[in-house]
Formats: structure tokens, C-alpha cells, sequence
């Protein structure tokens, strides 16, 4: 069957009509924006194409799809927000893999927003529509719309946008994690700013209180509307008040009139400008009615009422800028103090102009014109102070009496710096070249004789100071450096000192006094290194290693080279080789142990000891398996090599547990737990292994996890209680007082002893909460028991742990339940062991002074088993020893000689004397005679409930008050 000729033109004809219409559809069609596994954030905006006016329905052109076929697609309008305007952008996914974006559409940007009738944000998209798929879903977020898309490999996808208003000033398509981490970082950021502008607002407020002159409210007014706009600014309006949508715009502009209005009073109040002439008062009156009645205007329309404000604050900053030139030139003080916090504002203004006009266009341009903001208030306020707090009394008292300054100078001992800058001679009195060993007078001089003796990093900073004092011929030198001893060792000191102006404006002397910290450095260095070291063998502890780890993994999130391995390395049954041969060596072995494991490392890797015998290892240097393996096998043959101590080979074996890390992990927590689960295993498995994590292993675990989730919940059941253990006095036998001992009474598992519960307590962080709880059960319960037969002279003691003693509150909790408990100081003892003390000493001196200045007593438990230092004892404000009773139970001859020294050694000091687990009556007549006052035992009295004690001490004191 054939054709006619016509039928078959015309077939032709339609076909090359659809043809060309497809290549012009194809030409005019939608360019997509390819995006990338790596890509992060997006800028769209300049991709995004805009239709005007278009109406409820809408039909466009799709971008070349992967077959390169254009495509019609027709959109209408579902939300009531829509404006009629569209917005059209397609995305291509380029690579392998389905990619998870946001597309973002900030609702105020301050960028380009114009000056006249200026953007005040609003909502900007309602609904995204996509050319394949459903509709978008909308993210929940108060300052921008946020949409999530999936875009699955190798697809292009056209989105259509309904407009919720006409202007779209920014699009931006982000990694949803990178986000995440932006809009963190900057409610960071602005929760400092707005902490800043709330105590600077709040102190010259107090400020206007104490002093007030209208200089001062007018001060603290301009201070709190930058807070206000700021709040608005950064978005934390909405946290404190709600604000309806659609009604951003009034409170942004109302903050922008408020600002603006202030500026305006501040300049007026600030440089008295009634005392120049009349005019100034009524021109600043007219002009602050004005902008209060912009600010009703910005009800009606928010944008006019911004507009002028902008204007208002930009013609007040001009104005300004002559006043303070034309007063300043007649030598008005105020005006002169003034030009720096101008220059700011000037700079500031100039800024905020090239962003709202456009010609500085970036992301942190709005929250930089905030904190700038804050910065010329804390410059206005630093020069309001220096008005606030002079005065002729405080004047009289620094520059009247030199004679007694030179007195206070010479009583301190500090060393006068004198440099005379006209001859550039340094003096020192007395001369600090004796003090560093080197010839007398050696730094004296020229100033450019001291660059040798400092260190290498202080020089520039020393001669830049010099430097700027002498170019603006004012301000102060405050520096701390180092100089070098003719021993080689360098010496910190403090200089303090300032500039003398002569009659030409210049400067003619410093003069200040420099002070030797050389002790006070090493201490903070050394307070600083033991906070994140282990005191043994200094290195790094567990937070240290943690924080490292935290910081390689958020590398390894980008870097695919970078997978750390983490090793978590226990030495099986170290607990025979303490107990068979004794602390000391015990240390000595960890030491040697921790050499050995140093050796294999390389620089990059990093050693930690978490605890007692386990030590944990990072592995940067290595990341083939293999080679990995090697390592770990190296780190157990290390351990294994024989240790020669006191003419014995001691062999030692490990369980080891090792893992790589993954994407999987979120963090360094849960890396090192999955190693430490790894090591159990290991040692479950008879120890002397290496075993490498897997998922199963965290199931073995459950036990220990619901032990601990009995454990959070035992304190909110009230399933804890204390017994009481009488401490009795061994003159008459009375009860002198009691030891609290925590007990656990589970609902399933019956009584639990804190040998069990304790370390499980340790090690999941509830150990400060049952220790708190047991500090105010036993003043509670020794404080009722008072009110019930008067008040007698008894204590009761609370056994401390390791985490309460290293925190901050320990002071304040103690305090807290004293006050609490309406109980006597000196009734409430705690109780620290040896080891305890001395794994951090300085901070526990400093700890231990505070809680004695409180009027607690304070123990020293299990006194000769742990370091038996007793220089320590002479350094810690301890009241009271605690006699182990491994000392009791001693049958060789040499026992009553120990004993004896012990008890004579604490009398001498001006320590009492508890001992512990004596075995009967002939024991208690001997440490009597030896002069105890003290014994705890089972045969004196075994730990009992609180009626039980309650019932005791009755007996002792029958008299019940009335």
C-alpha cells in the first residue's frame, strides 16, 4: 500500500515541524547545574531563572533530561502564599551514587537589600515542585526555607518554585551535614554576640543607676536597642516572644528606628550640646519626634519605615562626624575621646552601605556588621567609664603622693624599668642582669641590647610594643616574656609600665616595674599538663586521647587517606603482680611497658594510658590491614618480652583489642567503646589475644548495660541506703561517731555490695550523684538524730571519690548540703584514700584547703597500703589517719614497733588516730595504751541501719531534750 505524493509531503512537512520546534524547545531550554559527590554548598541564585506574573498555572521547558529530550511540564499553584511569580532551576546528578541536598532560601538577608524601601525578609518559596517525583518536603526552620531533595544518580531534575514573595535574593543548595554544621557554628557565634551585648547593656545600665547624668541612660539606651536589634538580627527574638509570620518585617524595622532614634540621643547627651547653643536642642528634639513617628509608620509599612531609619543613622553619623571636629578643634575633651568610637562608626557604616547595596556580597557579612555593632558599643562604653569613674577624690588619691608610690614600689619588691628614650638607655633597679647571672649592668643600655637574651618567639612582640608606644605617644606596655640566664634556663617576667609625654607631645620615658614569674608560669604549666596527663607515666590521658581522636575523625570525614585505628591494649592480672609485689613495682612495670609501646610508635600515632594497667593507642601511620596486623602483633610481643625486677623475670600478657574506623562511627566515643568491647572479648576468650571488633561483640555487653541502666534508675526508686559503722573512742567506749557505707538493695538481685556497684558507678559518671546522695542522707539522718538527744559531739564520715574530688562544684556541693541539712561544720567528715590524693596533688591541695576552710574534717582511709609519703601529710590538711588494718592483722614481732611510730608520727603532727579492723578487746587495750584514740571494727560495732543507730545513741545519751 502506497502514499499519494501529497499525503507524503505532508507527513514530511509535520515531521521537520517537529523537528525544529523540539531543537528551538531544546536550545531555549533550562541549563542545569551539575553537582558533585564533593560539592558542599551551592550558590543557585544566579541559575535560577525568575517568571513574573504568571498566574495559578504554569508550564515550562525541562532541561535536557540524560536522553537529551526536552520536556513540557505544567505546575499549579496549591499554596495560598503563592504570588503568581516562579522560579525555575534544574540539578544534575553527575556521579554514581543518590545525593541528599537542601535547597535553602534564607528569609532576611541584610546583602543587597537596598536602602530607600530595603528587603525586611519574608517567606520566599512555598512549594517546590520537581519535574520527576513528588512535591518537596519542607525542613522545619524559623529563618529559612529549607527543602530536602534525593537525586539519584545519573537523573536531571527541573524544579519549579511557587513564590511566596516577588524577591528571591538567595539560593543555595547545601550537603545536609554541612548545614547542619553551618547553622551550628553561627548560633554559636551569635549566642556569644548577644551574651556580649546583654552584660553591656546590663552594666551601663547599673552604671546609669550609680551615676546619673544624662550622659548615662542615654548610654545604656543605645546599648540596649543594638541589643534589640540584634536579637531580631540573629533570629533569638522568636525564642523569647512569638512573633506571628508576616510580622518579622515590623519588628526589624522597629529595631532599625529604635537604633537609629537612640544614636541620635546618645550624640546629643554625650557631647552636651545645650551648652553650645539652643538650636542643638530643638533640632534633636524634632528629630527624635520624627523617627518616633517612623516607628508607627513601621506598622503600616516596614520598609519605608527602615529606609529612613537607614538614612537617619547614616545623616546622624555625618552630623557627628563635623561635631566632633569643630568642638575637638576647641579642645573640648569629650569630643577628642570620643574619635575613635566615631572612626568605628564610620567604618561600620561604610561596611553595612556596600552590603546593603550589594557591592559586598558574602554569607558572613551580616553577622560580622552585627558583632561590630557590639564593638563600637564596648568603645562607647570604655569611654563613657573614664567619665563615670573620675572624679577629684580618685584623681588626688593616684597622682598626688609619689613619695608613696616610690614606698609601695620598693615594699614590693618588684624591679623599676626605666627607659630613658631620648638617650635610648635601659635602667633596672635593683639591676635584673644579676638576678638572670650574667655581668652587671649587661642589659643596661640601649634597648635593643635585650633582643639577644630574649627567646626567639618574644622578640618581635618586645620591640613592636616599643614600637607603637613611641608612634602614638600614649597607652601602656603590658607584655610577658622570657629572658635567658647565663645558665642557659630562661626566666619569665611580667613588665608593666607606661609612656611620660613631654611638653612637645612625645614621648620621653616609660616607666614601669618588672616582676619575676618564672614559678607561676611553671605552675601553670604544670597544672595544665597534669590536667590532661597521667601523672605515672605522663601520657596523655584518656579526655586528652578522646579530644584527639574527636578532632582526627572529624579529618578523616573529608580526607579518605586519614582512618585512624584505635587499639585499647589491657595487661591481663596485673592485679597478682601488685598484690605480689607491691605498688612500687607495680609502677615501675607500667613504666617500662609504656617505653616499650612508645618504640613502635611513629610521629604521627599516639599512646594514652586510660587506667590502672590499659593503655590505648592511635594508629595514623599505618592503613593497610596487613600492615596493621603487624603492629598489633609487635604491641603484644613488646608486652610479652620478659621484665627483669629485683633478680626476677616477670612475663606479662595483653588482650587487645582493635579497631578502623568507618563512616559508621559518629564518634570518638563510640569508637573506643566498640575497641574497649573488642579487648573484653579478648579477654573473655582467656587473654594473651588480639581480637578485632565486631558488631556481635556489643550484645555481649547487654548484662553490664542493663546493670547500668538499674544503677541510673536505683536513685530515683530510692533503692539506695546508708549504713552506719560506729567509730568508738577508746577512752570510755563511747560512740564518737559514725562511717556512713553506702548499700544497694535491687528488687531483683537483692543486696549488692559496693564492691560490685562501685566501679560500675566510676565508670559511667553516676558516681558524683550517689556521693552527693550519701553526703546529704548521712547530714540529714546525724542532724535528726541531734534533735533527739541534743546536741552531742559526734561526726559522721563520707567516703569521697575520684570524680567528685576533680570537680569544680565539690566546694559549693559540700557547702550546699551542710546548709541543707542546718548540721554543723565540724559534725560532717570526708574520707580520701592515699591513691586518691596523690593522683593529682596539686589540684588536690588546693581542693582539700577549700573544704577545710569550710570547717569539715577531713580523713585520710587506708593510711600506709598506698604511696606512705609522708611529705604529704605535712601538705594536706588532714585532721585525721586512718589506720589500715592489714597493719592489725601483722603477727611478725615488728608490728607493735610500727604501729607505735605510726600513732606517735600523727600526734606529732597533730593528727588523730582511727584504726581499723581490730579483732577484739586486747587489741583495743593495747592501741589504747599506745596512745589511739580511735578503733572501727565488726567487734565494736558492725554497719547498721539509721534506727539501729538512732537507738545506740540513745543509750549513750538517755536525756532526751525537751
Amino acid at each position: 500500500m502506497t502514499f499519494p505524493a501529497r499525503i507524503r509531503s505532508l507527513l514530511a512537512f509535520v515531521l521537520a515541524t517537529v523537528t525544529l520546534l523540539g531543537a528551538i524547545s531544546q536550545a531555549f531550554a533550562i541549563e542545569p547545574i551539575k553537582i558533585a559527590r564533593d560539592d558542599v554548598a551551592l550558590d543557585l541564585s544566579r541559575a535560577v531563572e525568575i517568571y513574573r506574573n504568571q498566574g495559578e498555572n504554569f508550564q515550562v521547558s525541562t532541561a535536557p533530561g540524560s536522553d537529551g529530550i526536552v520536556r513540557r511540564i505544567e505546575v499549579e499553584a496549591n499554596d495560598k502564599r503563592s504570588t503568581g511569580d516562579w522560579a525555575v532551576f534544574a540539578l544534575a546528578n553527575t556521579t554514581d551514587q543518590q545525593l541528599d541536598r537542601l535547597i535553602v532560601a534564607p528569609h532576611f538577608r541584610l546583602v543587597n537589600s537596598g536602602i530607600f524601601w530595603p528587603d525586611m525578609g519574608s517567606t520566599r518559596i512555598a512549594a517546590i515542585t520537581p519535574s520527576e517525583g513528588f512535591a518537596l518536603d519542607r525542613q522545619t526552620s524559623p529563618d529559612a526555607d529549607v527543602f530536602r531533595v534525593t537525586l539519584n544518580p545519573g537523573t536531571v531534575v527541573t524544579f519549579v518554585a511557587e513564590l511566596a514573595s516577588p524577591k528571591l535574593p538567595q539560593v543555595y543548595l547545601w550537603e545536609p551535614e554541612a548545614y547542619k554544621d553551618t547553622v551550628n557554628s553561627y548560633t554559636l557565634y551569635r549566642g556569644i554576640v548577644i551574651g556580649i551585648a546583654g552584660l553591656l547593656a546590663l552594666f551601663l545600665t547599673i552604671l546609669f543607676v550609680v551615676k546619673g547624668t544624662s550622659m548615662f541612660p542615654a548610654t545604656a539606651a543605645l546599648a540596649w536597642a543594638v541589643l534589640a536589634y540584634i536579637c531580631v538580627d540573629f533570629g533569638f527574638l522568636n525564642k523569647i516572644i512569638e512573633i506571628s509570620p508576616g510580622n518579622e518585617q515590623m519588628w526589624r524595622a522597629g529595631t532599625e528606628v529604635a537604633l537609629a532614634a537612640t544614636f541620635v540621643v546618645f550624640l546629643f547627651a554625650y557631647l552636651n550640646l545645650n551648652r553650645w547653643h539652643g538650636h542643638f536642642s530643638y533640632g534633636a528634639v524634632l528629630w527624635i519626634l520624627g523617627l518616633l513617628l517612623i516607628a508607627g509608620v513601621a506598622i503600616i509599612d516596614p520598609a519605608v519605615a527602615a529606609g529612613i531609619a537607614r538614612l537617619s543613622f547614616a545623616a546622624t553619623a555625618l552630623t557627628g562626624l563635623g561635631l566632633i571636629v569643630v568642638l575637638g578643634l576647641r579642645g573640648y575633651d569629650r569630643a577628642i575621646m570620643l574619635i575613635p568610637s566615631w572612626v568605628m562608626v564610620l567604618i561600620w557604616m561604610v561596611g553595612s552601605w556596600m552590603a546593603i547595596t550589594g557591592m559586598l556580597d558574602n554569607d558572613i557579612a551580616q553577622p560580622a556588621l552585627g558583632g561590630g555593632l557590639i564593638l563600637i558599643i564596648l568603645l562607647i562604653g570604655f569611654t563613657v567609664m573614664q567619665h563615670a569613674f573620675a572624679g577629684g577624690a580618685l584623681h588626688q588619691g593616684l597622682f598626688s603622693d609619689l613619695e608613696r608610690q616610690a614606698l609601695a614600689v620598693s615594699g614590693s619588691g618588684d624591679t623599676v624599668w626605666d627607659w630613658d628614650v631620648l638617650r635610648d638607655r635601659v635602667v633596672t633597679r635593683p639591676d635584673i642582669s644579676l638576678e638572670l647571672g650574667l655581668a652587671p649592668n649587661s642589659l643596661g643600655g640601649a634597648a635593643r641590647n635585650w633582643l639577644p637574651v630574649l627567646h626567639s618567639d618574644d622578640r618581635d612582640t618586645f620591640r613592636t610594643t616599643l614600637d607603637v608606644v613611641l608612634e602614638h605617644r600614649r597607652g601602656k606596655i603590658a607584655q610577658n616574656f622570657r629572658l635567658r640566664g647565663a645558665d642557659g634556663h630562661y626566666h619569665w617576667f611580667a613588665l608593666r609600665a607606661r609612656p611620660v609625654i613631654g611638653s612637645d607631645g612625645e614621648v620621653i620615658r616609660c616607666v614601669g616595674t618588672m616582676v619575676d614569674v618564672t614559678e607561676q608560669k611553671k605552675s601553670e604549666e604544670r597544672l595544665l599538663h597534669d590536667a590532661v596527663h597521667d601523672n605515672l607515666t605522663g601520657l596523655p590521658n584518656r579526655e586528652l586521647f578522646m579530644n584527639r581522636l574527636e578532632a582526627i575523625i572529624s579529618i578523616a570525614r573529608t580526607e579518605e587517606k586519614v582512618r585512624p585505628t584505635v587499639f585499647v591494649v589491657d595487661i591481663d592480672r596485673f592485679k597478682q603482680v601488685n598484690d605480689g609485689l607491691g605498688i612500687s613495682a607495680g609502677d615501675t612495670i607500667l613504666l617500662t611497658v609504656a617505653r616499650r609501646l612508645h618504640r613502635l610508635l611513629k610521629p604521627k600515632d599516639s599512646l594514652s594510658r586510660f587506667a590502672g594497667d590499659q593503655f590505648a593507642l592511635m594508629l595514623l601511620s599505618e592503613q593497610d590491614p596487613a600492615r596493621i596486623a603487624s603492629i598489633a602483633e609487635a604491641v603484644k610481643h613488646a608486652i610479652s618480652a620478659p621484665i627483669t625486677f629485683a633478680k626476677r623475670e616477670i612475663v606479662l600478657t595483653a588482650s587487645i583489642g582493635l579497631i578502623t574506623w568507618t563512616s559508621e562511627q559518629v564518634s570518638a566515643e563510640d569508637l573506643v567503646k566498640d575497641a574497649e568491647l573488642a579487648m573484653h572479648q579478648a579477654k573473655r576468650f582467656g587473654g594473651d589475644r588480639i581480637e578485632p571488633f565486631r558488631p556481635a561483640f556489643r550484645t555481649i555487653g547487654t548484662d553490664r548495660l542493663q546493670f547500668e541502666s538499674d544503677l541510673r534508675r536505683a536513685i530515683e526508686r530510692k533503692e539506695f541506703t546508708l549504713a552506719y559503722q560506729p567509730i568508738i573512742r577508746l577512752e570510755d567506749n563511747s560512740v564518737a561517731g559514725f562511717e556512713a557505707l553506702l548499700r544497694w538493695d535491687h528488687p531483683r538481685r537483692g543486696m549488692i555490695p559496693p564492691a560490685d556497684f562501685i566501679p560500675v558507678a566510676e565508670n559511667c559518671g553516676l558516681i558524683v550523684q550517689l556521693g552527693l546522695f550519701a553526703m546529704q542522707k548521712a547530714a540529714d539522718d546525724l542532724a535528726a538524730w541531734q534533735k533527739q538527744i541534743g546536741d552531742a559531739p559526734l561526726s559522721v564520715s563520707v567516703n569521697l571519690s575520684s570524680r567528685q574530688l576533680i570537680r569544680r562544684d565539690l566546694v559549693s556541693d559540700v557547702r550546699s548540703v551542710i546548709a541543707r541539712s542546718n548540721l554543723k561544720a565540724r559534725c560532717l567528715r570526708l574520707e580520701l584514700t592515699e591513691s586518691l590524693v596523690m593522683d593529682n596533688p596539686e589540684q588536690t591541695a588546693h581542693v582539700l584547703t577549700k573544704l577545710k576552710q569550710l570547717g569539715i574534717g577531713l580523713s585520710l582511709d587506708d593510711f600506709g597500703t598506698g604511696y606512705s609519703s609522708l611529705a604529704y601529710l605535712t601538705r594536706f590538711p588532714f585532721d585525721t589517719i586512718k589506720i589500715d588494718k592489714s597493719f592489725l592483722d601483722d603477727t611478725s614481732p615488728k608490728r607493735t614497733v610500727l604501729i607505735r611510730s605510726m600513732i606517735n608520727m600523727a600526734h606529732e603532727l597533730g593528727l588523730s588516730v582511727v584504726a581499723e579492723g581490730i579483732r577484739d578487746q586486747s587489741d583495743g587495750l593495747e592501741l589504747r595504751q599506745m596512745g589511739c584514740e580511735y578503733v572501727q571494727s565488726f567487734s565494736f560495732g558492725a554497719p547498721m541501719a539509721g534506727d539501729a543507730a538512732l537507738k545506740l545513741l540513745k543509750e549513750q545519751y538517755p536525756l532526751t531534750p525537751a
